[in-house]
């Protein structure tokens, strides 16, 4: 991780690190909101029988906000992954001969030192899955997306709901906020680290422009075979603890702020 952090800086600048921020800024608004509601609609439902719910049903709403999720999640991840990747790309290919969606280069003076290597936008890139797949590009790998998000929630919506309920007394009593930002980064934490090897295997299927060296995977099975394979069962937990340390507090502050209010309010509207 610290290896990963002095090369990007070095390569990239300081700034480097936030590529992908805008789309993430863009998109995990309205992807939270329909996790975390949806969640709540489906618990709703599954409790009318008045018994309660048990783990299996909690893990069946869980199941039910990661399949709603998707729908946000998918042209985030893949647009992110581009924006991200791009800073890597550029370091193996210096001049590279076909970039997703940039102009063709005017001709340089002989002896010219040549271009520096242009990185499209997360404009650039929609516009160009637009214009060559249609809206499906923006969807590519959505199956692999499915494959991490529902066991992520089918895992942190059970945990944080059992965690939560350590922060009050009575069903109708409201754990503290401290509390339940408390549960979410545990639970967030947990989920993150268990579904990592899915994370691994749906970035490989989302990133369009391949390294030096790099394998292309031709679905979700082909890619698990590879990286066996070729790296070994360690490759599948590649990034778990960077992505502990991202999922922790952004499902705290999340599953915090909701829990003050806004999670009713949506539902006395639609509901």
């Amino acid at each position: 991780m610290l290896d990963c952090l002095i090369k990007t800086v070095r390569s990239e600048g300081y700034f480097g690190m936030y590529r992908g921020a805008a789309v993430n800024l863009t998109l995990v608004t309205p992807e939270k909101a329909i996790k975390l509601a949806a969640n709540d609609v489906f618990r709703q439902q599954l409790s009318k029988d008045g018994k309660g719910l048990t783990l299996y049903k909690e893990m069946l709403a869980g199941c039910g906000a990661g399949t709603c999720q998707v729908i946000v999640t998918t042209p985030m991840e893949m647009l992110k992954i581009q924006l991200q990747d791009a800073g890597r790309l550029a370091a193996q290919r210096p001049v590279p001969a076909e970039s997703i969606a940039t102009s063709l280069q005017a001709p340089q003076p002989t002896g010219s030192p040549p271009p520096a290597p242009q990185r499209p936008s997360a404009t650039q890139i929609t516009k160009q899955l637009l214009r060559t797949c249609g809206v499906a590009g923006l969807y590519r790998g959505m199956g692999a997306t499915l494959f991490r998000d529902v066991p992520f929630s089918m895992i942190y919506f059970p945990l944080f709901a059992n965690l939560n309920d350590l922060g009050h007394s009575t069903p109708e009593e409201k754990a503290p906020f401290v509390h339940s930002f408390a549960s979410g980064c545990a639970a967030g934490s947990v989920a993150a680290v268990a579904v990592t090897p899915l994370d691994v295997i749906k970035t490989r299927l989302q990133t369009l422009r391949k390294g030096v060296g790099e394998d292309t995977y031709s679905g979700i099975i082909h890619c698990t075979r590879r990286i066996w394979s070729r790296e070994g069962p360690s490759a599948f937990m590649k990034g778990a603890v960077c992505r502990a340390l991202v999922i922790a507090p952004l499902f705290g502050i999340a599953q915090g702020v909701y829990f003050l209010g806004v999670g009713e309010r949506i539902l006395e509207v639609f509901g």
